[in-house]
């Protein structure tokens, strides 16, 4: 696993890892930093998952990020992805996670109404995301002060979509302080 401060590598440019931003059944996401434009650096990961199969992880985020596109979610642009590195750029997103603002007693009717309106994208297309709180970022303002109100999708992961995974049955149980949500923010998993 690279670690903080190390130099990692992506098509033969060089970015400095300044902080682990998360670890997911994928790969582990770092803040990197070149030439004082911050990103996203994604290195994907091997690690066994008990409940998720995975064929080519970086085929598949690249896939997803194409399939989210096209239908329109709001998802942080891909720079670049390196085959040979497994390793993945993407536009940096500042702000909170949604687990973090639930954390805080500091979600917004709005944040509901704009995952609502994604859904409604995405359903149409038979298209589920992985709505766990985490991944999604409410955007700061240009100085990096005050939130946008605009969330995005950090992850790439999308799938077909299935009734028992879609946000009103799974991925609600997270965007409020449900007994799952604490459970998992005491230690649990999700």
């Amino acid at each position: 696993m690279l670690s903080i401060n190390e130099k990692a590598e992506v098509n033969g440019r060089e970015y400095t890892l300044l902080k682990l931003l998360g670890k997911g059944k994928g790969g582990y996401s770092w803040l990197a930093e070149r030439g004082g434009e911050c990103c996203v650096l994604k290195q994907i990961h091997h690690e066994p998952c008990d409940y998720y199969q995975f064929g080519n992880k970086l085929e598949a985020e690249l896939r997803d990020y194409r399939r989210l596109q096209e239908i329109g979610i709001r998802i942080p642009r891909l720079l670049d992805a390196d085959e040979k590195q497994e390793h993945i750029l993407k536009e940096y997103i500042e702000g909170d996670t949604i687990y973090e603002l639930v954390l805080r007693d500091e979600m917004r009717p709005e944040y509901l109404a704009q995952i609502r309106e994604m859904c409604a994208l995405l359903y149409a297309r038979n298209t589920n995301i992985d709505y766990f709180p985490t991944n999604f970022v409410v955007q700061k303002d240009k100085a990096g002060k005050e939130q946008c109100g605009e969330i995005y999708y950090i992850d790439f992961e999308c799938n077909d979509y299935m009734d028992e995974w879609n946000f009103e049955n799974w991925g609600i149980k997270y965007w409020s302080k449900t007994p799952e949500f604490l459970q998992y923010a005491g230690g649990g998993k999700s």
